[in-house]
């Protein structure tokens, strides 16, 4: 994430039309919004569409940005009400060949082969956790655990109370420890990666 200052100083530099400063603003933001997205719909075709469209409406309506809040907070929340009208007007299923595909596709050495293997099956088990929640605990825990945002940057975004933020945080925290120790097998798996 850029400093505030660095992050608005690129701001007013792309609100005059400049293509360089337009650029670092979706090179550093890009990664972030893709992990978001996909966290969300699950499906890597989807969130790299969102991602997309969400900065093709960012660069059309740089004009519009309010300076007092973090650029972050405005680009998710574009992103977050197309996940929303896409998935109104479509069911999204998760497509699991199609992520495994996309999660193998970068050639790896030998040795990080193990690592990877070890993280990836961790992924799995949260995936199947967090696939269990209610779509506003998904993306409350996406956000808070994998993009740090705080529990006030939340409540903002989401436009809810910090108590109902802190709550959706403590069910979705507890319906995933459910879920995961609820199968035996997938508990003592999770115990083994996490060591």
């Amino acid at each position: 994430m850029l400093p505030k200052a660095r992050e608005d100083q690129l701001i007013r530099r792309a609100q005059r039309g400049d293509g360089d400063a337009i650029e670092e603003l979706i090179r550093v933001h890009q990664g972030p919004l893709y992990a978001f997205m996909l966290r969300q719909c699950r499906r890597p075709e989807v969130a790299e569409d969102m991602v997309q469209e969400a900065f093709v409406r960012v660069i059309r309506h740089i004009d519009r940005f309010d300076p007092r809040f973090r650029f972050s907070t405005w680009l998710f929340t574009i992103a977050r009400r197309l996940w929303v009208n896409h998935s109104q007007k479509m069911r999204p299923e998760f497509d699991s060949e199609a992520a495994e595909r996309w999660l193998a596709s970068d050639p790896m050495p030998e040795e990080l082969m193990a690592e990877r293997e070890g993280r990836d099956h961790l992924r799995r088990i949260l995936d199947v956790a967090v696939s269990c929640l209610s779509p506003i605990q998904r993306e409350v825990v996406t956000l808070f655990h994998h993009h740090a945002w705080t529990v006030e940057a939340l409540a903002e975004h989401l436009s809810l109370p910090v108590g109902t933020i802190k709550s959706h945080l403590h069910r979705a925290r507890k319906r995933m420890h459910e879920e995961i120790t609820k199968d035996d097998a997938m508990a003592k798996q999770a115990e083994e990666v996490l060591r």
